[in-house]
């Protein structure tokens, strides 16, 4: 990873820490791709760096006004990667011993079925918080999220100020992300970018 305009980065978090899902787009964008490379550089395995990266993302997402904390988003990522990737290591090592101890063989799982029913999990999780939300808030979210429709649209639709269409879809991701993170386990979050 190398260096590059942190003035930039530290006004995309805290416009992620607002809620702004497009500036969470710009930074994904930005490092995802490092923090995998970086990782692949400590474990070689694809999956687990690909698990790293998604768990130094999702850190980022989550984080709301912590951000604002953030002096220099590459070194933070740097240094989560490479704390996430040892730690990942030290798990791949202890799963190993226990494997050989036990006799064991490595087999390739595959964890489609899993995965599919977190995904499940995870969508109904979304969409509680969906439901939950306030009416007109609700109304925006599922316009902009679902239906994809413009902010200015949005207003034109419903009647409001753009402005005012903003603030509800800042306020509805605000709620969701408190939601989906009281109500779901880390490992539901990890596959959250393929729904949010």
């Amino acid at each position: 990873m190398t260096n590059e305009s942190p003035l930039t980065d530290k006004l995309l978090l805290s416009k992620v820490a607002e809620g702004d899902q497009q500036a969470f787009r710009i930074i994904y964008e930005k490092y995802s791709r490092r923090v995998y490379l970086f990782s692949m550089s400590i474990l070689n395995s694809e999956p687990h760096a690909e698990e790293v990266m998604q768990e130094a993302m999702l850190k980022i997402w989550l984080m709301a006004a912590e951000l604002n904390k953030i002096e220099n988003l590459e070194a933070y990522l740097r240094r989560l990667t490479r704390n996430r990737s040892l730690n990942v290591l030290s798990r791949m090592e202890l799963e190993f011993k226990t494997n050989v101890e036990r006799g064991h063989s490595w087999e390739d799982i595959d964890n489609a079925t899993e995965e599919e029913i977190l995904l499940n999990d995870t969508r109904k999780v979304i969409q509680a918080g969906i439901d939950a939300l306030p009416p007109q808030q609700k109304k925006v979210y599922q316009l902009c999220q679902q239906e994809g429709l413009k902010y200015d649209e949005i207003a034109q639709q419903l009647n409001l100020s753009p402005s005012t269409v903003q603030t509800h879809m800042k306020l509805a991701v605000k709620f969701l992300r408190n939601y989906v993170r009281n109500h779901t386990d880390l490992a539901a979050l990890l596959i959250i970018f393929k729904i949010f």
